[in-house]
């Protein structure tokens, strides 16, 4: 299984400005139950991600006004991206080689797709564990 495997399906693509406030950031993430958003620059190239742990500890842990400081001044900019074309298992090391909880995936002409999340990951195996869990139990225990 790919990562376009995982996210064809999906309708919408989230991101913010980089001129987006932490504030509106916050209710961006928490509207879209997501934990991490990519950042988009004014020609809409994506330039970095913000995610809720960037949120409390650049921004509530310095008692900084989450109105008054943008998306800009807290995103991580060194970015983790995969293609598309990638294999769930590649994308399963490389989180657990950068010690990171999403990965930006970003298609041929470096356009933003969306993110995967560990989350993600987790689901796929889960299903898949007990896809062969009941394929065994079909086998062993056949039902006549």
């Amino acid at each position: 299984m790919t990562v376009n495997d995982l996210i064809h399906s999906r309708k919408e693509v989230y991101s913010i400005g980089e001129d987006t406030t932490v504030q509106e950031t916050a209710r961006y993430l928490r509207e879209k139950q997501v934990r991490a958003v990519g950042v988009r620059n004014a020609a809409g190239k994506l330039v970095g991600v913000v995610s809720q742990s960037d949120i409390s500890d650049k921004v509530a842990a310095e008692n900084k006004c989450p109105a008054w400081v943008r998306a800009s001044e807290i995103m991580t900019t060194k970015l983790i991206t995969v293609p598309p074309d990638l294999s769930l298992d590649d994308c399963l090391r490389m989180l657990e080689k950068h010690n990171i909880y999403h990965l930006l995936v970003l298609g041929d002409q470096e356009d933003y797709r969306g993110m995967i999340s560990v989350q993600d990951l987790l689901q796929v195996i889960a299903s898949d564990q007990k896809a062969r869990a009941d394929m065994l139990e079909d086998y062993m225990f056949p039902k006549h």
